[in-house]
């Protein structure tokens, strides 16, 4: 199965209202990042053993260790979570930033320093989501 069908199958999954806001939102960062790289994790480690949320990455940074030894990972990642859906800004090195940024202009969301939660799109305004989504794809 490719990542486009492990995408599908996964936001399939999710029950109602779930499913649709995480199709629109899958639907609008594609549009912000036509050409970008897609990610699928299962969230399962290297043993098989459950230690995350499945998620679905947007885009292409790479980061390097302190060691100096470097991975490729996702910039913006979606994920359905127990109470409602979690967005991914990766590698944004001020962690104050999103939710100085944007915290309080999205509504009834949670802010952290990469991630930002909420019950339902109904719940937030969408135009600050895609403004955050945009800053970190234009800051590569």
């Amino acid at each position: 199965m490719n990542v486009k069908e492990q995408i599908k199958d996964y936001i399939s999954s999710q029950s109602e209202p779930k499913r649709s806001d995480m199709q629109e939102l899958n639907s609008r960062i594609l549009k912000i990042m036509p050409k970008c790289k897609l990610w699928f994790l299962d969230g399962k480690n290297s043993e098989g053993k459950i230690v995350s949320n499945p998620n679905i990455g947007y885009g292409l940074q790479t980061i390097k260790y302190a060691d100096g030894k470097t991975r490729e990972f996702y910039q913006i990642g979606l994920s359905a979570n127990t109470t409602g859906i979690s967005i991914y800004i990766m590698g944004i090195s001020d962690k104050t930033y999103l939710a100085k940024t944007f915290g309080i202009k999205l509504g009834k969301a949670s802010v952290s320093g990469y991630c930002i939660k909420f019950k339902a799109l109904k719940d937030i305004n969408i135009d600050i989501l895609e403004e955050a989504v945009r800053y970190r794809v234009e800051a590569n």
